[in-house]
């Protein structure tokens, strides 16, 4: 079972950078689907980022130039930076992983998702 813990989430103003983590121990083992995503106060969940196990990576529209994810196989975690924040970007992001998939990542329907982390822009 795959337990997921997010954590970076805080407050910021307009403009300003954040960045998630959330472990991936399996990554001691290979690198498979990893991707965040956002819930917008009285929205659905919306995956904003993905990247699969070559490293390819894929945005929504909203945050593409923005926002960067990113695995790190030495500290076995999965991070998500956010630059040039916007109110839009207020919500909860999760994390989101498939061990047992490695390619197709975007626009997969995860089963594993952490708790989330608030992230609240001014």
């Amino acid at each position: 079972h795959v337990q997921l813990v997010e954590s970076g989430g805080g407050a910021v103003q307009a403009g300003g950078t954040l960045e998630l983590s959330c472990p991936a121990s399996a990554l001691a083992y290979s690198a498979y689907c990893m991707a965040w995503f956002h819930r917008a106060p009285g929205k659905e969940r919306e995956q904003v980022a993905a990247i699969d196990a070559d490293g390819t990576t894929s945005y929504s529209d909203s945050v593409k130039g923005r926002f960067t994810v990113a695995t790190d196989s030495a500290e076995l975690t999965l991070s998500l930076q956010m630059r040039n924040l916007k109110p839009e970007d207020t919500g909860m992001y999760y994390c989101a992983q498939e061990p047992s998939r490695r390619y197709g990542c975007w626009m997969y329907e995860y089963k594993h998702f952490g708790r989330g982390t608030q992230v609240t822009v001014s």
